[in-house]
């Protein structure tokens, strides 16, 4: 099978390879997937940067997150699935073969069906961002009815939390850094948009609430957003940070935040409790099959044009997913 993959750390277009691997068979409990789309998620790069450590395996194919068709199923698993329509999640997850490749093996669980309505293209975006989305909004339970405050709106994951947000019955207020994002999270159905450059976040959000503040913060910088967080947070509010990329090691104010009971909640996709993977997936479909979830794209790649999608997403500058194209 084609494949890219990386055998060290180190700029995208020094370390990234593209040729020709061995295909990998299905296992008991596993399916195979021949992949058409593959999704490129800040996590993909930062790890082919060197950001978790020593190399776990002599070569890795990169990227967690995609989507294409069943071919082959291993036993115990039900033949009926053959031909399915599938996106995947965790490919890459502490095993060296991910989704930058013509095919995956993987458990069965982690192989789900993607809806008709959905492109390839736009199912391999559902994994980290959608799913990494969900635990932070669900973790505490339902937010029909409450006020969540989603930072950096326009980002992957901040714009699935946005729609889910709405799909659930919430109120949303989101921030953003330009007029072109704010269009982006408008159209996603965020009720209240604030520019973090140009406006005062606290006051705003206060100005929004009536001075009643929100229930539930999704949080991509938790260190660097900590200020506004206590300003803005009721009493017994939630927070669920996925990122902390401004203040990498913040200084946590424990006793302000104790004084609000507040809950702050820690979330890393890739090792959710099993039961929060699954809920997260039935609940995702369930809003793609009503129509309130949508994945924009940003930028797509042919495979051997992967470390060019690298480097767009190291920059950031893009507004939705960067995805590679396999077939």
């Amino acid at each position: 099978m084609q494949a890219a993959w990386y055998e060290q750390y180190g700029p995208a277009k020094d370390v990234i390879r593209i040729g020709e691997l061995d295909t990998p068979e299905a296992g008991p409990g596993e399916v195979r997937v021949r992949l058409h789309a593959s999704g490129v998620n800040p996590s993909d790069v930062k790890s082919r940067a060197g950001s978790r450590g020593p190399l776990k395996y002599p070569r890795i194919v990169p990227h967690s997150d995609g989507a294409g068709i069943i071919d082959q199923v291993g036993s115990g698993i039900d033949p009926a699935r053959m031909g399915e329509r599938v996106w995947v999640y965790n490919g890459q997850w502490e095993r060296p073969l991910g989704t930058a490749a013509e095919t995956i093996t993987l458990p069965a669980s982690q192989v789900v069906r993607l809806p008709d309505r959905l492109s390839f293209a736009e199912g391999a975006c559902l994994g980290i961002p959608a799913m990494t989305a969900h635990r932070c909004l669900f973790y505490a339970g339902p937010i029909a009815g409450q006020t969540v405050l989603v930072t950096g709106g326009a980002g992957a994951v901040g714009h699935c939390a946005v729609q889910l947000a709405k799909w659930a019955g919430a109120r949303v207020i989101t921030t953003v850094s330009s007029p072109a994002k704010a269009d982006h999270v408008r159209a996603a159905g965020a009720d209240h948009v604030i520019n973090y450059r140009t406006e005062d976040v606290a006051a705003s959000i206060m100005d929004i609430t009536q001075g009643a503040g929100v229930d539930r913060i999704v949080d991509v910088d938790f260190g660097g957003n900590l200020a506004v967080t206590l300003a803005v947070l009721k009493n017994n509010g939630s927070v669920a940070l996925y990122a902390s990329m401004g203040e990498r090691e913040p200084v946590v104010p424990v006793y302000p935040l104790m004084f609000l009971n507040a809950n702050i909640q820690m979330v890393f996709v890739y090792i959710m409790p099993d039961e929060a993977k699954r809920q997260a997936c039935q609940d995702i479909l369930q809003a793609i099959d009503a129509e309130r979830l949508t994945l924009p794209i940003a930028a797509r790649f042919p495979l051997d044009r992967l470390a060019e999608a690298h480097e767009m997403v190291e920059q950031g500058r893009q507004i939705g997913n960067v995805v590679i194209d396999i077939d």
